[in-house]
């Protein structure tokens, strides 16, 4: 896994580098150089300057590429410099064409290839105006020239980060669309979280040599995953892999594809049993599109729901504390609220489970609907793990806050929530953040065409059944279970996986018409799974 530091981090950790001995500017010239190294250079290129160290960064870069004998323009937006920054400026005046922005606004650089002598248009911009310290509101100066970059036509890099991104949030109001970042010193959040996959094609990050001051978040990578998959022993049976219970699903939504996703993605992750759990009203409809899963039908109320548009009865699952206790008996993981309503049964199930199943709980969907009218402090939690799975929304009604607000701080959020609840947070976004309120993981796989109903599902599924399997070692006994897994890690993992496959179904059917029974095709041949 790579390191992601914070905006703060990444300062202190910048500033205890110098202390060390290591001078500024000699760290300006290492970024410099790993930008250069990063790239497929087309010349001629454009660099576009503010007036901080990112700016720095790009005079340092302009003399690389003069060395290099490639033709490149400095443009200033502005005469400022920081002290490092001066030092690599005055050394491009000395031999390598300046321009201001002001002098320039009017020209339109397009991409047409090694352009003529003495010509105007750039075949490469590079963004080196805004670092990551950058927040707020972008000046109206700094978007003319974000403007101009965007429309450009020239192949974009940004140096750092975007000009205009939020490096700890990923949120811009106006930022430069880059086809390549090259992150330095290591990845911030916002090279990750909220819009930053839409205004990145792709990134890159290049060490610099400083050494993080506080603990670092992590970005999970593929090799990752065997740390909490195991291989497939061949001395070993389905309990080895853990059984696994599903509850959800009531008429009025429609569970029966939504728990075959469920199912079906836990059983092609790996579960050693699957017991889909589900009112006895739509297990027929249910059991159609699952095979291997074993369908446990719990007691329903009709409870005579009208609809004057369609004249349709609700029914709704019931709470009847010995089918629940049956249910969990030999379950090592259940995963709990897909489709299941938020009437008072399935309250109760929810409680239930609460304070009486001691092993890892997984709350999707209705089920936090439903938790967050629970108080955590008044309410004896028992799950040796409790994994909570919310998107933005579902998230701000546990938190009692407005999207807006952990949209402006979503790690700190999650991460405060986790630890004041004792949970492991699992929150959904463009790239995810697992976190138990110490570890911070995030997971950058996924794509658009995962934005379908029923991914969730498929999301809960994997998580079930990854949280579920156990690490076993040679000596080991086919029933035995590595109890101090890193259940977090685990969480991570999973949705790692879910990304993958989401991403290898997109490639088959384009983000259009994909759907979430796609996701769960792709497992099969996600390389993450198919290597065990």
């Amino acid at each position: 896994m790579k390191d992601i530091l914070s905006v703060d981090n990444m300062r202190k950790s910048d500033a205890a580098a110098i202390d060390s001995g290591v001078p500024g500017r000699e760290l300006m010239m290492r970024a410099a150089r790993g930008v250069f190294e990063a790239v497929q250079w087309k010349e001629p290129v454009a660099i576009v300057c503010g007036s901080g160290n990112n700016a720095g960064d790009g005079y340092a870069l302009a003399l690389c590429l003069n060395e290099a004998g490639i033709s490149c323009t400095v443009i200033c937006v502005y005469e400022r410099f920081s002290g490092d920054g001066r030092y690599y400026y005055d050394k491009c005046a000395a031999g390598i064409d300046i321009r201001m922005f002001s002098d320039i606004r009017d020209e339109c650089p397009r991409k047409t290839g090694k352009a003529d002598e003495g010509s105007d248009h750039y075949a490469t911009v590079v963004d080196c105006m805004l670092g990551t310290g950058f927040r707020g509101e972008v000046r109206d100066d700094i978007a003319e020239v974000i403007g101009w970059i965007n429309e450009s036509g020239a192949y974009v890099v940004s140096v750092d980060i975007n000009s205009g991104l939020n490096g700890d949030t990923g949120m811009a109001s106006v930022c430069v669309h880059s086809d390549l970042t090259v992150s330095v010193g290591s990845y911030k959040p916002g090279h990750f979280l909220n819009m930053a996959k839409d205004v990145m094609k792709e990134k890159v990050n290049v060490d610099i040599g400083i050494t993080p001051v506080d603990p670092p978040m992590h970005l999970i990578e593929e090799t990752d995953i065997d740390k909490v998959i195991a291989k497939r022993k061949n001395y070993s049976n389905k309990g080895t892999y853990g059984y696994t219970a599903l509850i959800g699903g009531s008429t009025r939504y429609s569970g029966a594809i939504r728990l075959a996703y469920l199912a079906n993605a836990a059983m092609r992750s790996g579960a050693g049993v699957v017991k889909t759990a589900l009112p006895g009203s739509i297990v027929h409809d249910v059991a159609c599109h699952i095979l291997e899963s074993t369908l446990f039908p719990l007691s329903y109320n009709n409870i005579g729901l009208c609809s004057d548009e369609d004249n349709a009865y609700d029914t709704e699952v019931a709470y009847n504390p010995s089918e629940i206790d049956e249910l969990i008996s030999n379950v090592r993981t259940v995963a709990f609220g897909m489709g299941i309503g938020t009437g008072d049964g399935a309250a109760a199930i929810l409680r239930h489970l609460l304070e009486n199943f001691p092993g890892n709980l997984i709350v999707d969907a209705d089920g936090l609907t439903l938790l967050s009218r629970i108080d955590p402090k008044s309410q004896h939690i028992c799950p040796r793990n409790l994994i909570l799975t919310p998107h933005i929304k579902e998230f701000s009604r546990l938190t009692g806050m407005e999207m807006s607000q952990i949209l402006e701080d979503p790690v700190r959020i999650a991460k405060d929530y986790a630890a004041s609840t004792g949970t492991v947070v699992l929150l959904k976004g463009p790239s995810t953040i697992v976190t138990d309120g110490d570890n911070v993981y995030i997971t950058d796989r996924g794509c658009a065409g995962m934005a379908t109903a029923g991914s969730g599902d498929v999301l809960s599924g994997i998580l079930a059944a990854v949280v579920s399997q156990s690490d076993t070692t040679a000596s080991a006994t086919p029933d035995s279970v590595k109890e101090n897994i890193d259940i977090c890690l685990a969480t991570a993992a999973a949705a790692y996986i879910n990304g993958a496959a989401g991403e290898r179904a997109q490639e088959e059917v384009g983000a259009v018409g994909m759907i979430a029974s796609d996701t769960i095709r792709s497992l099969k041949s996600c390389g993450v799974l198919l290597a065990k």
